[in-house]
């Protein structure tokens, strides 16, 4: 099996299984940073969300310095902070200690979104304002408290100054894609949940990218969602914990990560089907050889530099199986 060049990575969204508590999902996560490191996945990145009971990533930095602790080599940071609910310097003197602390291993990944319902990002915001349209001034701001000490104003990170704290710029829809490349930073879409702008917002950032002091050419990640497993049977069945994932987005309900079913049709309507499938259409699902030929087509084009695998497998040995089978692809083993 050929190799595909590609570096690989991780994004966790610290989902609560059904039947485990807080703790143990936290523990779960740890878990799989441990076992994809091991695998030499280049990053893991953990998501921020808000008053959502089914998942444990509202406190984001708290979790990455947790999994920092519990890893060695690996990177780690955030898919990502929310900005809107954050100062930056807050942002910038948590992971500036972060970095002092476990130097060239921290990441940055920000969003413009809330990662929330209105009312609760109401309860989160920073100012009666709406902070959502700062977001490019609060990137730039970050950029300086992360910078030479000679760049600083009279309010400094400490620690941050000259950390230089990699950035890398989220988004779901197009809009952030002229922002990374007016910037000169790293674009990560959200192919996982969005799919819908994912070939434009690419095309955006590539055609519009200027060099910058932090990339010299355009650096553009995907995130897709990805069910590797023995067979391509096996693989269906376990991608039904995935759909039933989204329905509950669709239906906005709070449940936890559900085991596999046999039959998605009697669970969800066809329109319930169809909202949810569109969510999850860029996804690898299949056997070893399958994901092969699925993320070689991918590859041939959309040419991305990076791949970060979300995986909702409700057995964690069957994930750690489907983010091994994933590397073995690339590695083409």
């Amino acid at each position: 099996m050929a190799s595909i060049q590609i570096p690989v990575s991780v994004l966790n969204l610290a989902p609560i299984r059904e039947g485990q508590t807080s703790k143990e999902a936290i523990n779960s996560m740890v878990d799989l940073a441990q076992a994809v490191e091991k695998m030499g996945y280049k990053r893991y990145w953990i998501a921020e969300h808000h008053n959502t009971p089914t998942l444990v990533s509202s406190a984001t930095s708290i979790l990455i310095k947790h999994t920092l602790e519990h890893t060695n080599t690996i990177r780690v940071g955030s898919g990502g902070i929310m900005l809107p609910n954050h100062a930056p310097l807050v942002v910038a003197e948590q992971f500036g200690t972060m970095e002092t602390i476990y130097p060239g291993r921290v990441d940055l990944g920000l969003g413009r979104a809330p990662g929330t319902d209105m009312m609760t990002a109401n309860a989160l915001r920073r100012s009666k304002n709406d902070s959502v349209y700062t977001f490019p001034d609060d990137v730039k701001a970050l950029l300086t408290f992360f910078g030479p000490e000679d760049q600083q104003s009279y309010v400094k990170a400490n620690p941050g100054v000259g950390t230089n704290i990699p950035l890398y710029i989220l988004g779901s829809s197009t809009d952030s894609a002229y922002l990374a490349a007016s910037l000169g930073l790293p674009y990560v879409f959200a192919s996982h949940f969005a799919p819908r702008y994912m070939e434009e917002a690419i095309k955006i950032y590539r055609s519009r990218f200027q060099p910058s002091a932090y990339l010299d050419k355009p650096y553009m990640m995907v995130c897709l969602n990805v069910i590797a497993a023995e067979s391509d049977d096996e693989a269906e069945w376990l991608s039904t914990t995935m759909q039933q994932f989204f329905l509950n987005v669709v239906r906005g309900s709070r449940n936890p990560l559900q085991p596999p079913v046999d039959n998605m049709d009697q669970i969800w309507n066809p329109m319930e089907k169809e909202m949810a499938t569109s969510m999850s259409s860029v996804t690898l699902l299949g056997s070893k050889e399958t994901i092969h030929h699925q993320l070689t087509s991918f590859q041939n084009y959309y040419e991305v530099d990076e791949i970060m695998a979300v995986s909702y497998i409700y057995d964690p040995e069957k994930q750690k199986r489907s983010y091994e089978i994933l590397k073995e692809v690339v590695d083409g083993k």
